[in-house]
């Protein structure tokens, strides 16, 4: 988390919510991996977590859709029958899709994704469930930063104070080759494979370095912003929010 705080200017506020956009001219589709079991947030969905009463899978699922990203699809796994409970799929039109081996990692979820997704988009932008402080501006900077890459290159990833962020960009040829492919290749595996047709895009917005992987994550975050993420009712425990004590 230094990096993030290296790169943090400011209090920003970046997580209102944003009451139009315009959206990309490429015919984009988004997709949200929340499958994981939250084993270091005491086997939890953290993309149920809170920001000012608005969980972590709504603020991507909105902050997708108000970019112009549409179809949307989230992945789940563990603790897919609560969060489906929530009405944040069908507020933002956005469909399910189970992996039926969330214990396999990533991979699986991203593959599961990108076969539920239509195969004539021009790109699919590959979010995190987990990400608080990305909204539809850091959506629309990404997919402009996407149409002006370099011509040889297909997928492209930001880069904040020389290290990866999220979400990644990958275009229709990537998704076509990830899915070719064996049942380990995913993003990383692909990146590898290419090196020289992966965009690094180079940008201060730390928000795409932040997520939520365990608690300390949300002390950093309540550190830079004076916010603190709230477990909604039935998932409480012994606290009723993820802060640091002053």
């Amino acid at each position: 988390m230094g990096a993030l705080q290296r790169a943090w200017s400011g209090r920003l506020n970046p997580f209102e919510m944003e009451q139009s956009a315009s959206g990309p001219a490429l015919r984009v589709g988004g997709l949200v991996l929340a499958a994981g079991a939250g084993s270091r947030m005491g086997h939890r969905p953290k993309c149920l977590l809170q920001l000012d009463g608005v969980s972590l899978l709504e603020r991507q699922l909105q902050a997708l859709s108000m970019a112009g990203v549409t179809p949307l699809r989230v992945v789940l796994g563990y603790h897919a029958a609560r969060i489906q409970q929530e009405a944040a799929l069908t507020r933002w039109a956005a469909q399910g899709v189970i992996n039926p081996a969330p214990q396999d990692g990533h991979v699986g979820s991203l593959r599961t994704g990108l076969q539920a997704l239509p195969p004539d988009l021009d790109a699919v932008v590959v979010a995190l469930a987990d990400q608080p402080l990305v909204n539809a501006q850091s959506v629309q900077d990404l997919l402009q930063a996407f149409v002006q890459r370099p011509a040889e290159t297909q997928l492209l990833r930001p880069l904040v104070q020389g290290l990866p962020g999220n979400p990644v960009v990958l275009s229709a040829t990537v998704v076509a080759q990830i899915l070719a492919g064996d049942a380990q290749m995913g993003v990383q595996q692909w990146q590898q494979a290419h090196p020289d047709s992966v965009c690094w895009w180079e940008t201060p917005h730390a928000p795409y370095r932040l997520d939520v992987d365990n608690e300390d994550d949300c002390h950093v975050l309540r550190t830079l912003t004076g916010l603190s993420l709230h477990w909604p009712p039935d998932l409480r425990r012994s606290a009723p929010a993820i802060k640091i004590n002053p």
